[in-house]
């Protein structure tokens, strides 16, 4: 092993149990000493890192659960239900695959298409439960991935018969039983939610299985807590349409998650912000004090208590503030988060002071009478406690008028319904004793004033182009016809395995190199050296996707098959990443800090390989739990995945010449057709929701990229409408980064469909400057706009067309001049 992943490796098994939530406990655990324990469940040998797709990493290894306890000195008394299980999963297997065969041939489409993130459901079975020992454990999987979405059936969101009917067993009959979830998303614990001892390992990377033992043992002790509601499957909201390939209408407005659960009286089986630890916490009397900004307005509450540790256990506990907004002319969900933060470690006994600050204008909701955001007047109702249904009313902030906080855009358009509103919503109830608060509607006025972009110098470097080389600027670097293409996802000649870079056409222009994530990099991990150049010794991406791609796969991806040649490497290297948790659980941990150690082990590992972007963090919200990529996502509240995704931003961005890359820029909520997929959705929601935590990443850390997504938005695709790019992102939020596209394809997109692809030239137009990975035929379209015979009907002036290449260049030379690290 290099030593970086030696050091990396162990950070993240050091920060891993903050990710990890105890949803249940009995004193049982953690385990004195390792013994004899009696282990089952698919997740114990077959552990699941990470979801698979573009967020996959290739690590050196991925230490299981068995392997994890039997290196802690665990004996497992149940080598032969593991090895009976294997044979059973590895049938089922075979079977899933050779289903997604049968089907593309029907289809006639090819493999990797269909089978793309499919979802394999956890097979039934019926072997004896004969281990002993001092305790047993039985770790549930699911895993999900890029390109299709999650179903409601047993084996993926529900329990299959055989799990169920284990668990119970095995709760029975053990006086010490523990229910391990190694998922990436949310599975209904109904049938299982009296177990006494519920720990959500999560997908934690490639130290997945040391980390549980560490915890397992009480090396180290949990301390997440849900970022998601955890509910039954028949309880969440069936408001909003899911899944539909043409038209997915957001009728739930902002009633999303715990919004939703709270505001229509619903008890989930786990609520948002829920977790517990080894030991006990009380939190002391808060109290809530107003403060004004440099220019004397106030704006900000701060919240002080103090947190005790009442067990016998070291643990860290999470202070939550959430608000109850007053319903007037807008409607308003029961509470939103409005401020948290973590805890030190507390030692039994200890007691830390805390402070949460709120600014009150992070609470205006959406007017689109007047195309702001406002504060209506009324009783801001400020609550203190450790997750959303367990809170304390600490003040009451009197509003006596209306503010209109800022004055922004209307754009985006009308998704052609009225969301929806509780027909009998949870009244706040408030003590009369409690302390009141005054602030006044002029205080809470909020002006952007953005510092103005010098595109100068980078237009003075394209004005004398000419338009066949200046079209290659505002494209990805492709390969000339007669090359082999890489494909989707591969597409870098630079750093073989990343994701795509900047054009090389352009003389004395940097190459910015761009890698996947978010779970870490995604690079080739074996590579061979030839006269020719670089090139990959197996796949970049691995398991299913690996297994369908045939040749037929490979064209459908942007790709060219080489005709059987085999090049014979001089000599080979490796490209080892480290894997580390997954979006979902980085926000587990309610640590932004934490997320930003990540984020720096990430940028180390860029500056060694020689990437400039990394195609992370992902936070669309989870709007559904459905949605194949959710492992990726970070949480359902804004606030919660803004500041932890800013967290993830300051780490790579604190390494000069490294930069991330937030996405999907937006309402990318499902996979199911997302190349074509209409997400209807009011401004109100998109505002209050959905871009949310896009603003506060901008605000907070000024990410170098930004991702637009493959979906449309009322109609128009989001990488090409102007108002999300410019009027939203640029001219309100101030972001002066650089905006490019997911990878669009032609050989990926149907064109059978309502809606249509997106296209180079009305891209570039809208304001989303880099087109990836681009092609000689997107560079044609290009043209033929410039020329006004784009088929699309899109016209693109000469100036429209420099002023996009030109913040191309402004952000290659502001990393890609930044001295190289050496490559292995």
């Amino acid at each position: 092993m290099n030593q970086y992943e030696i050091d990396h490796l162990a950070a993240v098994r050091a920060g891993a149990p903050e990710s990890m939530v105890l949803l249940s406990s009995d004193g049982s655990f953690p385990l004195e000493r390792p013994g004899r324990l009696a282990l089952y469940g698919a997740g114990a040998r077959r552990t699941v890192k990470g979801g698979t797709g573009s967020g996959d990493v290739n690590s050196r290894h991925v230490v299981t659960v068995e392997e994890g306890l039997e290196k802690a000195g665990f004996t497992i008394t149940t080598k032969a239900w593991l090895d009976a299980y294997d044979r059973i999963a590895e049938e089922h297997h075979r079977a899933f695959v050779a289903g997604i065969r049968e089907q593309a041939r029907q289809e006639g489409r090819p493999a990797i298409m269909v089978g793309m993130g499919a979802v394999e459901l956890a097979p039934d079975y019926d072997l004896p439960l004969e281990g002993d020992g001092e305790a047993a454990v039985y770790v549930l999987a699911r895993d999900s991935g890029e390109g299709s979405d999650r179903s409601s059936q047993a084996g993926d969101v529900r329990l299959t018969a055989s799990e169920v009917r284990d668990i119970t067993a095995l709760a029975a009959a053990h006086e010490r039983f523990l229910l391990v979830l190694n998922v990436g998303g949310v599975v209904d614990l109904g049938p299982v939610a009296d177990v006494a001892n519920i720990l959500l390992l999560s997908q934690l990377g490639a130290v997945t299985g040391d980390a549980f033992a560490d915890v397992l043992l009480g090396r180290s002790y949990p301390s997440g807590r849900l970022s998601t509601t955890w509910a039954a499957w028949e309880d969440y909201s069936t408001e909003g349409d899911f899944g539909d390939p043409d038209d997915t209408s957001y009728r739930e407005g902002v009633y999303v998650g715990y919004r939703y659960f709270d505001s229509v009286g619903k008890v989930p089986i786990f609520p948002f912000g829920y977790g517990l630890g080894y030991t006990t916490f009380s939190i002391g009397a808060p109290t809530v004090s107003a403060s004004g900004s440099e220019i004397s307005q106030i704006s900000e509450i701060t919240v002080k208590t103090t947190v005790t540790n009442t067990g016998a256990a070291a643990g860290k506990e999470v202070v939550q503030v959430y608000v109850c907004v007053p319903a007037g002319r807008l409607d308003q969900p029961y509470q939103a988060l409005a401020g948290f933060t973590k805890t030190g470690e507390l030692a039994p006994g200890a007691t830390q002071e805390v402070t949460v600050t709120v600014d009150l204008t992070d609470l205006a909701s959406y007017d689109a009478s007047r195309s702001a955001t406002v504060l209506e007047a009324g009783d801001y109702v400020v609550r203190v406690g450790s997750s959303s249904r367990d809170t304390t009313v600490a003040a009451v902030v009197e509003l006596a008028e209306t503010a209109v906080v800022r004055q922004l855009h209307d754009v985006l358009g009308d998704p052609g319904f009225t969301d929806f509103r509780p027909v009998s919503p949870t009244l706040v109830e408030v003590p009369a004793d409690v302390p009141r608060l005054a602030v006044a509607a002029a205080d809470l006025r909020q002006e952007d004033t953005q510092e103005p972009v010098d595109l100068a110098e980078a237009l003075g470097s394209v004005t004398d182009l000419p338009d066949d080389e200046l079209a290659y600027v505002v494209l990805g670097q492709y390969a000339d016809s007669a090359d082999r293409q890489s494909v989707v996802g591969q597409a870098s000649q630079a750093l073989v395995g990343a994701a795509g870079q900047t054009t090389t056409r352009v003389e004395g222009l940097p190459s910015l190199v761009m890698a996947d994530g978010p779970a870490g990099l995604r690079l080739a991990p074996q590579v061979g050296e030839d006269a020719q150049g670089r090139f990959p010794l197996g796949e970049a991406l691995g398991g299913l996707f690996a297994e369908l791609m045939d040749e037929e796969s490979v064209v459908a991806l942007g790709g060219e098959v080489d005709g059987g040649t085999q090049r014979v490497p001089e000599r080979t290297f490796e490209q080892y990443a480290t894997a580390i948790p997954i979006g979902t659980a980085v926000a587990q941990s309610w640590n932004p800090d934490l997320a930003e150690s990540y984020g720096d082990l990430v940028g180390t590992e860029m500056d060694h390989f020689g990437a400039h972007l990394w195609l992370a963090p992902a936070f669309n919200l989870h709007r559904s739990i459905l949605c194949g990529r959710n492992f990726e996502y970070l949480s359902e509240d804004p606030l919660l995945a803004g500041r932890v995704a800013a967290g993830i931003t300051r780490g790579v961005q604190s390494h000069p010449g490294r930069g991330v890359t937030v996405k999907h820029f937006a309402f990318n909520n499902q996979e199911t057709n997302r190349f074509n997929s209409n997400s209807r959705v009011s401004q109100r929601a998109a505002r209050d929701l959905y871009l949310r935590s896009f603003e506060i990443v901008v605000r907070q850390a000024q990410p170098h990229a930004v991702m637009t997504s493959y979906n449309l938005v009322n109609g128009v695709h989001t990488s090409e409408s102007a108002g999300l790019l410019e009027a939203i992102l640029r001219q309100e939020w101030g972001f002066v980064g650089l905006v490019m596209t997911d990878w669009v394809v032609r050989a990926m997109t149907r064109t059978d469909l309502t809606y249509p692809r997106a296209t180079a030239a009305a891209t570039i137009k809208a304001g989303n400057e880099l087109f990836m990975p681009g092609c000689e035929e997107d560079r044609q379209d290009v043209l033929a706009a410039l020329h006004g015979q784009a088929e699309s009907g899109v016209s693109l002036t000469r100036a429209e067309l420099e002023k996009q290449a030109a913040r191309v260049v402004r952000m290659a030379h502001r990393l890609g001049d930044v001295a190289p690290a050496p490559q292995a």
